[in-house]
């Protein structure tokens, strides 16, 4: 098998003759599957605790941020063209302060019983709060950075459950 073949029979939503290819799911059982993602925002001290003491002129920053990322969750297959539409069961958002990194952590736990994982919608249910959260806060914070979204586990489907690190 050449280098190409090979790289084509590892990545799935690549065909046969290189093409974009949508995943085949049908044969697929439906089973349990949950993805957790998290990501941070970045910014000065002062926007940090304007945000925690809800102080933001724009109001509660987290409840609009929560309610984009759940959105954003929702509209994965919309925004990642070979994604699946998936009928989530559940999209919880959340933030903690880190005060000694001026940062704003944010995780996303994402469930379905379903016939394909949902670690997109994850980490779309990060990226979108995160942009919410820089969006809101741009004018007192430009500077602000976005950071480390990533998958931290997921369970469920044929494949073993996976831990961020694993080999």
């Amino acid at each position: 098998m050449t280098e190409k073949e090979t790289q084509r029979a590892t990545l799935t939503h690549i065909n046969e003759s290189g093409q974009a290819n949508m995943v085949d799911v049908s044969n697929k059982q439906v089973t349990y599957r949950q993805a957790c993602a998290t990501g941070y925002v970045a910014m000065k001290a002062d926007t940090l605790k304007m945000i925690a003491n809800a102080e933001h002129a724009k109001g509660d920053v987290f409840s609009v941020a929560r309610i984009a990322g759940i959105q954003g969750a929702k509209k994965c297959a919309d925004l990642i063209p070979l994604c699946h539409p998936l009928m989530l069961s559940k999209v919880q958002v959340d933030f903690a302060i880190d005060e000694v990194n001026n940062r704003v952590l944010i995780t996303s736990v994402c469930k379905l019983s379903g016939q394909t994982g949902v670690e997109m919608e994850a980490l779309t249910a990060v990226s979108v709060a995160a942009l919410t959260l820089f969006d809101m806060c741009k004018a007192v914070d430009p500077n602000m950075v976005i950071g480390e979204i990533k998958v931290m586990n997921k369970q469920g489907g044929k494949s073993a459950d996976w831990q961020h690190g694993d080999e």
